[in-house]
């Protein structure tokens, strides 16, 4: 039995198509994945700026305080963050912002900061005036 040069062209252009058609498919689902990746809520509304007010480090953290009202008091409570003093101008829109940090490629943790357009403040991790870790929010 012979097999013709037209048939055996036939079946390498058959087989070289389906195995370019299965290489798209495959990276089409990677891509998919990667979107399904960026998903991730990074950044959350927290309600219109009110007022703020200050306290003072104690002996222990040395830390000074700023507690941050906002019109969703109801809902997240005071939300406690570093700083001296807050520079947000009332009725500023406040958003919670979430970064993961990966500073040795195998581990990292996330930052938590709240911010308008141009002003941002470092959360801290456990917001006292609702006995919450401020993860929880997200």
């Amino acid at each position: 039995m012979k097999i013709s040069k037209d048939f055996i062209k036939s079946f390498i252009f058959i087989l070289l198509t389906g195995i370019i058609l299965y290489s798209c498919n495959a990276t089409k689902r990677s891509l998919v994945k990667v979107d399904e990746d960026q998903l991730i809520i990074t950044r959350r509304y927290v309600g219109d700026y009110i007022e703020y007010r200050n306290t003072d480090p104690d002996d222990f953290t040395g830390y000074n305080l700023i507690w941050i009202r906002t019109t969703q008091d109801s809902t997240y409570g005071k939300i406690s963050a570093f700083g001296k003093k807050c520079e947000f101008t009332p009725g500023d829109r406040l958003f919670l912002r979430r970064t993961y940090l990966s500073p040795g490629g195998i581990s990292g943790y996330w930052i938590y900061r709240i911010e308008n357009d141009s002003l941002n403040y470092k959360l801290t991790d456990y917001q006292h005036d609702r006995k919450v870790p401020v993860q929880d929010w997200f």
